[in-house]
């Protein structure tokens, strides 16, 4: 039925005019309550097999969706109705921003993948803090707030921004991801380099500890797969050294070359982070580079062309205790994050492992 939808009306729009009519369908049918406990029955059904401590917290599953889709607070429980058993709203900036000019969405049809360069438009993280704040949950799930640098911040005064980001949004967080590893913000991808990693991920924890001081926030660091690898087994040599709680692996690629692409080269072409399905191989191995690195010291996420439960599946046994997905929701629709857990279900109980937990790094593990 989506797919046929899909191809009828959606691809028939613009990316960002179909992104926006989605998220209000998803908000509207999230507030009427008859209808809101039907879909989430359909689309939500929980299975005992998939459940999950990860950062501290518990959730129904390890899979979830990834910062982009929501980048204001508007969804959260219309994506909880949908399945979604983490949401990671964002990229929330410390000023609001309107993001690059239009158009700057891009679908590659053949490839299942998206090309953006939005570049953080969002509110700002005072209107998200409000927002949340005045929440009131209808469905329970995680809550993720990944934070990203406003443009117009020099590079060299980025930390402050950040700290001004997570001391508003903390309270209202599950966990807070550091997002550096944006193509669309100038100069944002050079935050990578540990020299410059160790002092905004040290302030950002400081920040979110006066902030909140009746628990623990977990921070994490969301990175590019686009780092050499010496690169990334400095990112996690550094998560080690400063005890963070985790590591997102990975965030858009840059690269065109190699991902066997057959969109148009016109489409192709376009400048700006490319995510979906070409980008599953490098995303996995960049996740066991950590995981061979950091064991489990530091809680991994998944992330980057995971389109159904296989995919989540070689994610867990290359390391990762959370997955998350996005582009492929939108080729997919919204029985998409309910194929998954059936799925990730059905191979937990054919595998040797008798829990989810059992299972991540297991691939790592076989081959050290």
């Amino acid at each position: 039925m989506y797919p046929l939808f899909f191809r009828l009306v959606f691809s028939r729009l613009d990316p960002e005019r179909a992104h926006h009519l989605a998220v209000r369908w998803i908000r509207l049918v999230a507030r009427v309550p008859v209808l809101r406990t039907f879909v989430a029955a359909a689309l939500a059904p929980r299975h005992k097999e998939l459940r999950t401590e990860a950062l501290g917290l518990r959730l129904h599953s390890p899979f979830g969706l990834a910062a982009g889709f929501d980048k204001n607070a508007l969804a959260i429980d219309g994506l909880a109705m949908l399945g979604f058993d983490h949401v990671e709203i964002g990229t929330v900036t410390g000023e609001p921003q309107p993001g690059n000019p239009r158009k700057r969405l891009f679908r590659l049809v053949q490839d299942r993948a998206l090309i953006n360069r939005m570049g953080f438009n969002n509110e700002g993280s005072a209107a998200v803090a409000a927002r949340l704040a005045a929440r009131t949950p209808v469905f329970r799930t995680v809550l993720g707030v990944n934070i990203g640098k406003t443009k117009v911040v020099p590079e060299e005064e980025a930390a402050a921004d950040y700290v001004k980001s997570a001391e508003r949004l903390a309270p209202h967080a599950d966990y807070l991801v550091v997002n550096v590893s944006s193509p669309n913000t100038p100069g944002l991808r050079n935050l990578q380099a540990t020299q410059a990693l160790r002092p905004l991920l040290t302030a950002v924890r400081e920040a979110a500890d006066r902030a909140v001081t009746g628990r623990r926030v977990p921070l994490l660091v969301k990175i590019a797969p686009d780092l050499a690898d010496e690169d990334v087994d400095a990112v996690a040599d550094l998560a080690v050294e400063l005890g963070l709680d985790g590591i997102i692996a990975t965030n858009t690629t840059v690269a065109r070359e190699g991902l066997g692409l057959r969109a148009a080269p016109s489409v192709t072409a376009e400048t700006g982070g490319l995510s979906g399905a070409p980008l599953k191989e490098r995303s996995l191995e960049v996740l066991r580079r950590l995981h061979a690195r950091v064991g489990d010291r530091v809680t991994l996420v998944g992330v980057g062309g995971i389109e159904d439960a296989e995919d989540a599946w070689r994610r867990i046994l290359a390391g990762a205790t959370l997955v998350q997905g996005y582009s492929a929701f939108i080729y997919q629709g919204p029985f998409w994050a309910r194929g998954i857990h059936k799925g990730l279900a059905a191979r937990l109980r054919s595998s040797p492992y008798a829990t989810l937990a059992d299972a991540v790094g297991a691939d790592v593990r076989k081959h050290a």
